[in-house]
């Protein structure tokens, strides 16, 4: 049996429409995901039961999907089945997201819960190499999305964050941990005149059954705000989720997406 350990956005929603079987859902508390209701809630204090509960429920399986922001630990609401991985937990919170989410990871196989990604459920959720948009990319779009490339990367292997705007060569803003929309609407009514482009990639090192990078509808407004040409994602690193939507909004605002190999 399958359960998703939800988080916001659509993807949960996605994921479910796409299933023959509905899976088991469980969000974190303060995290609903949209469109689909949780069948349990769980607090991070409360982790060590929420495992045991799935495997009582015949859950065998799990995939994290949807996104959620660090909660703040009360110790006053810690349980007792969680209270022996809290020397594993406190640590994870102050890592980077990445390392975070590994170390969660590797409490759910420990119990023997086999993790599943979103991309093993949904493979055409990572579209192919191409522009999939009207608006062609240029030479400078290329130079540009060459530096992103090696900008994100560092970002990444740093365990910052999966995505950048460049213009010109120069980055113009870095994504951490406020997260991609933060990222953009920083840069909507600034000075820096129009051009350059958005670029999101996975992180070099990160365990891609978790916390993959999603671009959707919402990103490609925040990236038109900011004045940009257009969004460039990694191939096989990034999620789009509703892409036919996501394509018309692209051409709406005269912007190119071109899905780039890495």
């Amino acid at each position: 049996m399958l359960a998703l350990i939800a988080g916001q956005g659509r993807l949960p929603a996605i994921l479910v429409e796409r299933l023959k079987t509905r899976p088991h859902i469980a969000s974190l508390d303060g995290f609903d995901p949209d469109g689909v209701a949780p069948d349990r809630r769980f607090r991070l204090e409360t982790l060590g039961s929420l495992i045991g509960g799935l495997k009582a429920d015949g859950v065998t399986e799990v995939c994290f999907v949807g996104a959620i922001a660090r909660p703040e630990i009360d110790p006053t609401a810690l349980d007792a089945a969680t209270l022996p991985l809290l020397p594993r937990i406190m640590p994870a919170l102050q890592m980077g997201d990445d390392a975070a989410l590994r170390a969660v990871l590797a409490i759910f196989e420990e119990a023997g819960i086999y993790i599943r990604s979103a991309i093993d459920l949904a493979p055409n959720l990572l579209p192919p190499v191409s522009v999939l948009s009207k608006r062609q990319i240029e030479e400078h779009h290329r130079k540009d999305a060459m530096r992103a490339a090696e900008i994100a990367a560092a970002l990444g292997n740093l365990d910052l964050g999966q995505s950048c705007v460049v213009r010109k060569g120069q980055a113009l803003a870095l994504e951490a941990l406020p997260g991609t929309d933060f990222m953009l609407n920083t840069l909507a009514g600034t000075t820096y005149g129009p051009g350059g482009l958005f670029y999101k990639a996975k992180k070099p090192t990160q365990d891609v059954r978790i916390d993959l990078p999603v671009i959707g509808v919402e990103t490609v407004r925040g990236a038109a705000a900011a004045g940009l040409d257009g969004l460039v994602i990694q191939a096989g690193g990034v999620m789009v989720l509703d892409l036919e939507d996501v394509t018309a909004a692209i051409d709406e605002a005269g912007l190119f997406l071109w899905v780039r190999d890495a």
